[in-house]
């Protein structure tokens, strides 16, 4: 699973793997329990690669050894909050933004050279924690998002729409219950992002029939 400080999380280095907190405490963490201890007869093997405030650009440079050096059977992608963020956290610093043509084109190329080397690939989109559609960053990441979807339908990868699966929690909890900055979620946000990542992968909280998917 790779992405930025969502996904990273406190991760242990050089890979995120093993015992006690190498996963983070985040979703992947969460995702990688679930498995587990709900299917225990799968040896799934969860490895955490997020980088807290990459980008894509910053995936690219990495993803040989990140990635395709590890051989993983899976790869999850969540990326795109710091490609917009940078935008309007930083508007006048405009080498670290990375607008929609150059993160539209990155993404597909990662997912291109992956795609002969793995069994599949999830994408999951950027999210932003606010209701307000009209909201300037919200609808940027909604942009983003879009593009997400775009690329995962032209690959036919899996895809989880992690907006939608937040847009559901807000309709009832003000977003900074959920992320102070509304981009960095509490327990609760992790748990969102896990439950939208497993169900796309088909979770079933009756386990795995023989094991043999």
């Amino acid at each position: 699973m790779i992405g930025d400080s969502i996904t990273d999380c406190g991760r242990s280095r050089p890979i995120g793997e093993g015992l006690g907190g190498a996963l983070g405490n985040g979703y992947v963490s969460i995702a990688a329990g679930l498995l587990q201890s709900v299917y225990p007869q799968l040896p799934v093997r969860v490895v955490n690669v997020g980088s807290s405030g990459h980008t894509v650009r910053d995936l690219a440079e990495r993803w040989q050894t990140d990635v395709l050096d590890l051989a993983p059977d899976w790869v999850s992608i969540m990326i795109g909050t710091n490609d917009v963020w940078r935008q309007y956290d930083q508007p006048y610093i405009k080498e670290s933004h990375v607008y929609a043509e150059e993160y539209e084109e990155t993404l597909s190329e990662l997912v291109e050279k992956t795609l002969t080397h793995v069994k599949g690939i999830v994408l999951m989109t950027p999210f932003y924690l606010e209701p307000n559609r009209s909201d300037a960053m919200r609808a940027t990441m909604d942009q983003y998002g879009g593009i997400v979807k775009r690329i995962a339908e032209n690959h036919g990868t899996l895809f989880v729409d992690t907006q939608a699966a937040f847009d559901r929690v807000l309709a009832h909890i003000y977003p900074a219950t959920i992320a102070w900055d509304r981009v960095h979620p509490n327990a609760a946000g992790h748990i969102t992002l896990a439950k939208a990542l497993l169900d796309a992968l088909g979770f079933s909280w009756d386990g795995a029939g023989d094991g043999t998917e």
